[in-house]
Formats: structure tokens, C-alpha cells, sequence
């Protein structure tokens, strides 16, 4: 049996995916008249959702009678389609009638790529779709999720999260232990296990006898940091704008000075953190975090506040966790890459090209 009975909201689901999926059989001009009836099942298990279709098929002596056995998920995560498509697999295996389909409200496409390894039908509630059975091919592509799991993105790249994520990425091809990563991170276990279910269920993550971390370059990192970048919100920080007559190289040595003096955390990101690794870098503003009082660093600096025509940025945080990886170059401390690289992300056209260039020539050489 591939599950028990299913939940209130589970079933609604089911009703919606039923209704979708006859409408979509039914686009196929020999189907539009075919015999669809939903067949009862077992309360003690079975599929979600089981179909009998019976029809003439064009230029076929024989009815076409078909069941598509129908597993309906919540979430069409890859590592769920993929334990999906396998049960699926097993199911059908005794009864030659029967094609197999996976509903959820969004299939991805490397979910709808599991799929077709499988050989197994799927559908989403978005309109993208996959079904091929004797004479019938549907596919349908591109759609997007038109109701992004924001509970599951909200989970992943919260503050706390964010930490084990720096850890993970920042460290390069090596395995974790639960304890140790927490301790890295400065999270707790539980936040640990909670981002490593979320990052499985996406099918990025490995297990091995050393631990666990993230897999590929092209399988996990790269898919990662664009999620990330995406949904990475700078309107959480504080900014202040301050203007200074000095030259860049000036004002950042004097920003580096006061921070001494006054023993304020200080690390340079956007541009000013990534030219210090991509010298090709050129820019006329400055940024850099500032974990403490940002107003004394700024008067002991010489810098002016202003409501616009700025040339100095100082961010105050909305986690200590951005400083993670923080190091010193060329005599100024900057924040991590990769903290600098989705800070540029979220700067379009210039800020995207350093962000770039960052990831090629830093980011990407410790996963090779």
C-alpha cells in the first residue's frame, strides 16, 4: 500500500487534482467522450486517487481500458518524487492496466526529470504535465509555481538557517557532523536537522559515512545560491547613507581606523568587499557591515549624513550571521564571498556582472 488515509486538507487536494486531470484527458479529441469514473478505494490504504478510462481508439479494433493510479502529494520536492515514483514503480508492477501518476500542486523541473526516469506520468496544478500511454503523449512546460511554498523558502532562509547555510557553502567539498556544524553555525541541532530536511527534500545534500554535505557544484551549490539569491531579503538590514569629500581608498581606511578605535565590528561588502577578491572590480561607493554603533563610526570617520548623493553605505545587520567567514585583505576586513555575492545579486546590472565574476574566480574553485 503506498499510504494510509490522508488529511482533510490532503483530500481536498485530491478532489482538485481528480478535476484537473479529467480536464486535461479530455483536451485529447479521442478522450473527449471516453468513459472516466473515479474508482472507490479501501480506507485502510491504496492509492490517493484511482481513474478507469475506457474508450475507442482510433484505428484500433480493441476499447482502450486503462486505470491511472494516482499518488498525490503536498509537496513535489525531488527527494518526494523520487520516494514517490519508486512506490509508484512497485505498485503497478502486478497490474499491466495500470499508469502510474504523480499530482502535486508544483512539480519543478528536476522533479518532472525524476519522473520521466521512472517512466512515471505527472501533473501539477500549475498546468505543467507529463502523460504518455499508448497512442496519448501530453506535455505541457514553463508554468510557473504559481503558489511558491512560502512557509518551506520562509524555513530555509531565515536568519538562523541562513548560518548553517554560510557554513555549508563557505567550507567547500567536506562532510558534517550534526554537533559540529551547529557549533560552526551557532545554531542549535534542531536547526540543523530542520535545514538539512529541507535542503534533502530538494535532493542537495549526501549522506556518507563522515557526515553529511552538500553535493556538486551543478548538482547542489550552484541551484543553492540561486534559490538563495532569489529569495534573499536585504530590507531586513539598516542602512544609513553618509557622503564623504575623500577619495574611496581614503574613506575606507579612516571607516577601518575608527573601527579599531572604537572596537565596532566592521566588514566591507558589495563592491567594496568584492573588489578586494576580483580586483577587476571598480566602484565609487562603499559599503560594509556594521555590528555596533554605526552613528560614532561614521562622526569618527568624517562622514556626513545625507537623504541622497551618497557615496558611503554603512548596513546594520538583521543577523550577527552575515559576518560569518569575515576576513581581513589588503589591511580592511570584508565579509565572506559568499555574503558579498548575494548582496551584489540583489544590485541589477553592475552589482549582477562583480556577482559574477565573484562566484568564477572565488566561489566556484572550492567545489572543484
Amino acid at each position: 500500500m503506498l499510504k494510509n488515509t490522508i488529511s482533510m486538507n490532503e483530500a481536498d487536494l485530491v478532489q482538485a487534482a481528480r478535476t484537473r486531470l479529467i480536464d486535461v484527458l479530455r483536451e485529447v479529441p479521442f478522450l473527449a467522450e471516453a468513459t472516466i469514473a473515479e474508482e472507490r478505494l479501501p480506507r485502510d490504504g491504496g492509492a490517493d486517487l484511482v481513474l478507469s478510462l475506457h474508450t475507442r481508439v482510433p484505428a484500433r479494433s480493441q476499447p482502450l481500458t486503462l486505470r491511472l493510479i494516482c499518488e498525490v502529494k503536498t509537496n513535489g520536492q525531488p527527494r518526494i518524487a523520487r520516494d514517490t515514483c519508486r512506490m509508484l514503480a512497485e505498485y503497478i508492477r502486478s497490474d499491466k492496466r495500470a499508469y502510474p501518476v504523480l499530482i502535486a500542486p508544483y512539480i519543478s523541473p528536476a522533479s518532472a526529470a525524476i519522473c520521466e526516469e521512472y517512466e512515471i506520468g505527472f501533473m501539477d496544478l500549475a498546468g505543467n504535465c507529463r502523460l504518455a500511454f499508448h497512442t496519448v503523449f501530453i506535455r505541457r512546460e514553463g508554468f510557473p509555481n504559481p503558489a511558491i511554498q512560502r512557509r518551506d523558502l520562509r524555513s530555509l532562509y531565515s536568519p538562523k538557517a541562513e548560518r548553517v547555510l554560510r557554513v555549508l557553502l563557505a567550507s567547500g567539498k567536506r562532510t558534517w557532523r550534526t554537533q559540529e556544524l551547529a557549533d560552526a553555525a551557532g545554531v542549535s541541532l534542531g536547526q540543523v536537522a530542520g535545514v538539512k530536511t529541507l535542503l534533502a527534500d530538494r535532493e542537495w545534500v549526501e549522506s556518507l559515512p563522515t557526515g553529511f554535505g552538500l553535493r556538486s557544484l551543478d548538482e547542489a551549490v550552484m541551484p543553492l545560491l540561486e534559490e538563495w539569491a532569489s529569495n534573499y531579503r536585504p530590507a531586513r538590514n539598516s542602512l544609513s547613507d553618509y557622503y564623504s569629500l575623500k577619495p574611496i581608498p581614503e574613506v575606507e581606511a579612516c571607516l577601518v581606523e575608527a573601527g579599531r578605535v572604537l572596537e565596532t565590528r566592521l566588514a566591507f561588502t558589495g563592491f567594496s568587499g568584492a573588489a578586494r577578491f576580483a580586483p577587476a572590480v571598480r566602484y565609487q561607493r562603499v559599503t560594509a557591515y556594521v555590528g555596533g554603533d554605526e552613528a560614532a563610526l561614521a562622526r569618527n570617520s568624517g562622514l556626513k549624513r545625507v537623504p541622497s548623493g551618497a557615496n558611503v553605505t554603512l548596513i546594520s545587520p538583521y543577523d550577527d550571521g552575515v559576518f560569518f567567514g569575515s576576513r581581513e585583505l589588503e589591511g580592511a576586513p570584508v565579509v565572506a564571498p559568499i555574503q558579498i555575492y548575494l548582496d551584489l545579486m540583489q544590485v541589477k546590472g553592475r552589482g549582477e556582472e562583480a556577482a559574477t565574476a565573484l562566484l568564477e574566480e572565488v566561489i566556484k574553485p572550492l567545489w572543484r
